[in-house]
Parts: structure tokens; sequence; C-alpha cells
């Protein structure tokens, strides 16, 4: 046997030939799909201190209005967090179980008109300068 031709017939360590790779994937993609909820939870904290404290005390504004703000994008943030981890073990579950995908239409609707309402009042807030 060749060299090229032996190095077609190598496989990736731990490769099953005759197992189906496509529940692994699954799963895997699921495990980024969590942390992408994760990321974007925290980055909504992130955003709460910085609307809350840096930009009152940037723009000289009112501090309250801007605290109150931040209030709200830091509760948007613990939603994700706790969506995260919630919606992933309800696709685990799923996945074990090998039922069909949980959808979340209400929870997904619920975070993105949150989200646009506190992006627009931020927008307004700056441009007011409160």
């Amino acid at each position: 046997m060749t060299q090229a031709a032996e190095g077609d017939e190598r496989q990736a360590p731990g490769a099953d030939p005759g197992r189906d790779s496509a529940p692994r994937r699954t799963y895997l993609a699921a495990e980024r799909t969590y942390l992408a909820w994760m990321r974007t939870g925290l980055t909504s904290i992130g955003i709460a201190l910085a609307v809350g404290r840096l930009i009152p005390a940037l723009i000289d504004a009112s501090q309250t209005a801007f605290a109150v703000l931040g209030i709200g994008y830091g509760l948007l943030g613990v939603f994700l967090i706790v969506y995260a981890a919630v919606n992933a073990r309800r696709i685990r579950q799923a996945l074990e179980e090998d039922r069909p995908l949980p959808g979340d239409w209400a929870a997904i609707l619920t975070i993105t008109v949150g989200a646009l309402v506190l992006a627009a009042v931020t927008m307004v807030m700056l441009v007011a300068e409160v």
C-alpha cells in the first residue's frame, strides 16, 4: 500500500466508522448556543455598568435616570443568563430522550422587545442629555 493510499484510510482519533456523529454535533452546537447566550448576558451586565455609572459622569447628566436605565440592562443580562441555563437543560433533555428540540418563541420575542426598548431609551437619553 502506498503512503498516499494509507493516508486516505486514516480516521480521526476515536472515530467509530459505524457510529453516527450527528447527535454529538447537535450537542456541541447546543453547547455553543448556551455559551453565546451567556456571553450576551454578561455583555448586557457590562453595558448596565457603563450606562448606569460611566455615561452620566462623562456627559454630566442625571445619575438617577441613567441608573434606572442601567438597572434595565442589568435585568436583561440576568434574564439572559437564567434563560441560557434553563434552555440548555431543556435541550440536553430533549437530545437524551431523542425528542425534537424545544423552541421558545415567547422568550425570544421578550428579549428582542426588551433590548429594542432599552436601546431606544438609551439613544433618546443620550441625545436629550437628561
